[in-house]
């Protein structure tokens, strides 16, 4: 017979899969360009500024999303929150694939950012907290991140698979983005079904019998007062810049290395997908059994990122092989992957109040991901203004200043931890 212990066990277990299959499709119609780069501007008449701009306001559109989901969080249960967001995502996917006009695109990407960023990643990033103890944080986020990195390598490659096989031309484009719309629809359906309800509770701090909206807004309330949750923030802040110069890895090897468009989308899933399934094993690990610490594990990561950035930028790229070039970039993409992999798992390790999870999360998301609302247009920018390699100079040695940024801030917080560990002790 099964003991209580177990059926918590399998519940839990349950879960997590079902939010690993909703985060590896969520962003797939929101991060097209990670696989389609090209063919978005060949197909769509895209620029590289109308792309970046794209990303940037839907970015923007984040922003407010995770600052209104510090509420939402706390307030909705997961089991109706995440299949509205999945299912959301695959009918704006339709309306995508219609190459709608470029102010409509835009519409359709904030939309995509709404569901997925609103509505999925803060519920995902919340429950994932609250099912792993004090002890498994760095494994339960590196977990995630591999098992999404499997699901997006199996969909991504799925999608590229139908654009390669129906010809590679406008069509095949359409087609790829329909896949795109359909899995994430029927994941939805499958996750209502296998979801349980999350317990929301109506006291506040003291104990006290309050409604859900009054709860919701305490936990908001503490959060925004909560220093380390701030500090953690800003941390993910200063991975995720590193992580949005990845996507120009793409354009830059096609246009240094002239490497087919095929063969650059096969690249692009690898760099942005696959690697989760090394960078969030290895980045949990580590953090769990080596380092014993998310913030020392960041700390080191970010010194080896921003030195392999700044030596890579000034790289003679004319006179080297291909091949070099994509072992340099996959490289430096495992590491920041690692990285993205357990940047939250310090809410954990500066003692973040688990009740308040839901907007702890939201908050770090707000500021952490704040980057996706300007980076990628200043990014995109840069390369339309300095064609050629001074632009992805540019963009390398940018990249290497956050990644030092990152250094002294997990330097900081270190010493925060160390200053609170001698006041309890």
């Amino acid at each position: 017979m099964k003991t209580i212990a177990d059926n918590r066990q399998s519940k839990k277990w349950i879960s997590f899969g079902t939010l690993v299959l909703g985060a590896g499709t969520i962003y797939k119609l929101g991060f097209l360009k990670d696989a389609f780069y090209v063919p978005m501007q060949e197909f769509m008449g895209l620029s590289h500024t109308q792309i970046g701009t794209a990303m940037s306001v839907a970015g923007l559109i984040s922003t407010f999303g995770f600052l209104f989901s510090i509420y939402l969080t706390d307030r909705v249960s997961k089991k109706v929150m995440i299949p509205m967001s999945l299912m959301g995502i695959g009918l704006l996917g339709i309306g995508l694939s219609t190459f709608p006009p470029y102010w409509l695109f835009l519409l359709i990407n904030c939309g995509l950012a709404v569901c997925a960023d609103m509505l999925y990643w803060p519920t995902m990033l919340k429950t994932v907290r609250l099912l792993g103890s004090e002890e498994e944080q760095g494994r339960m986020f590196g977990i995630m991140e591999a098992g999404r990195g499997l699901v997006d390598t199996v969909i991504a490659f799925g999608a590229l698979g139908v654009f390669a096989l129906s010809g590679s031309n406008a069509a095949s484009l359409k087609a790829a983005i329909l896949f795109y719309s359909a899995v994430p629809m029927v994941i939805g359906i499958i996750a209502y079904f296998l979801l349980e309800p999350d317990e929301l509770k109506a006291v506040n701090a003291a104990g006290e019998k309050v409604s859900r909206n009054k709860a919701a807004m305490d936990n908001v309330m503490l959060a925004l007062k909560n220093r380390n949750i701030w500090l953690v923030s800003f941390n993910v802040f200063s991975v995720y810049c590193v992580y949005c110069g990845l996507t120009y890895f793409i354009p830059f090897l096609k246009d240094l290395y002239a490497i087919p468009a095929v063969l650059v989308g096969a690249y692009g899933i690898i760099n942005q997908y696959a690697l989760k399934m090394l960078g969030g094993p290895v980045g949990g690990y580590l953090t769990d059994k080596v380092f014993h610490s998310a913030t020392k594990y960041l700390r080191v990561v970010f010194v080896i990122t921003g030195t392999a950035l700044a030596v890579f930028a000034f790289l003679p790229h004319s006179h080297m092989n291909v091949y070099f070039g994509m072992l340099m970039t996959l490289s430096i993409g495992a590491c920041v992957f690692s990285m993205r992999a357990i940047f939250f798992a310090p809410m954990d390790e500066i003692h973040v109040p688990r009740e308040i999870t839901g907007s702890a999360m939201s908050l770090g998301s707000f500021i952490g991901y704040l980057p996706g609302a300007f980076l990628y247009s200043i990014y995109g920018s840069i390369l339309d203004h300095n064609p050629g390699i001074s632009g992805y100079r540019i963009v390398f040695l940018i990249m290497a200043v956050f990644a030092g940024a990152g250094f002294l801030l997990s330097s900081y917080i270190l010493s925060v931890i160390g200053k609170d560990k001698a006041i309890n002790n």
